[in-house]
């Protein structure tokens, strides 16, 4: 007698919309267990120096893009240089915050793991090691957030792109996000750097979906400066989510 076929997977829409939810999951998560927001108060704190310190930097660095890229004044119709300079300005300011908040989660990476940890241990009731030891598992948190701060140039010159830029700015952006949040709770289950990346390429729709949203998060004036705790909360859960699809609904193989 033949086993019958797994359940069809949902669309990809619905998968994305999936990864989308996390993001206020993550949120509710928090808040509804007091006891996690001691892991949240260090990364709070780094963010809100490191992004005032990244906007400022952003200032000085554009107004010497504007000079660089922008059209001479009077050389263009008004309705093109003001796009223009709002593009440019949106691109440098916007990457200035990302490359702040890379450096505050790079800082804060071991209590977010610590977080990451937490969270699954109470929508588990454990949280599992890597069984690779502590070395290996420093080196792949440091190479996760390393790639995070790698993003910030490709956020900002993917901005300068007319019309479609800010579009693939912020694709880009995402996947950095879903990568670096994702991070601590695939680490323990042993995954390399190279098995993450074939993660997501597996899980790509609800990848994308849950790094947009905190994409978008990320970019909200002060609501950015919260959401980093947030995002991890999420996308540990996103983690586990998954894993008790892909037990429902096994991937189809080749």
């Amino acid at each position: 007698m033949t086993e019958p076929p797994p359940p069809r997977r949902p669309s990809l829409p619905v998968r994305a919309a999936a990864g989308v939810w996390h993001v206020p999951a993550g949120f509710g998560f928090l808040l509804r267990r007091p006891g996690l927001w001691a892991f949240a108060v260090l990364p709070v704190v780094l963010a809100v120096v490191l992004v005032v310190l990244g906007l400022v930097l952003a200032v000085f660095v554009g107004a010497r893009v504007e000079a660089r890229f922008a059209p001479a004044p009077g050389s263009m119709p008004v309705w093109v240089e003001l796009p223009v300079s709002l593009l440019l300005w949106t691109a440098t300011l916007g990457s200035g915050v990302f490359l702040g908040l890379g450096v505050a989660f790079a800082l804060a990476s071991p209590i977010l793991d610590l977080l990451s940890q937490q969270v699954e241990a109470r929508a588990r009731g454990r949280a599992p090691g890597s069984g690779r030891g502590f070395r290996w598992e420093t080196t792949q948190a440091l190479r996760g957030s390393l790639y995070f701060l790698a993003a910030a140039p490709g956020v900002f010159l993917l901005g300068l792109v007319p019309f479609v830029g800010p579009l693939l700015s912020l694709a880009w952006g995402g996947r950095a996000v879903a990568f670096q949040m994702t991070d601590p709770a695939l680490a323990r289950r042993g995954l390399s750097f190279a098995d993450k990346r074939r993660w997501h390429r597996t899980w790509r729709a609800e990848s994308l979906g849950f790094g947009l949203a905190g994409m978008v998060g990320l970019l909200v004036p002060f609501a950015n400066l919260v959401i980093g705790p947030a995002l991890v909360a999420g996308g540990t859960l996103l983690v586990l989510d998954l894993e008790d699809v892909d037990a429902e609904r096994p991937l189809p193989t080749a």
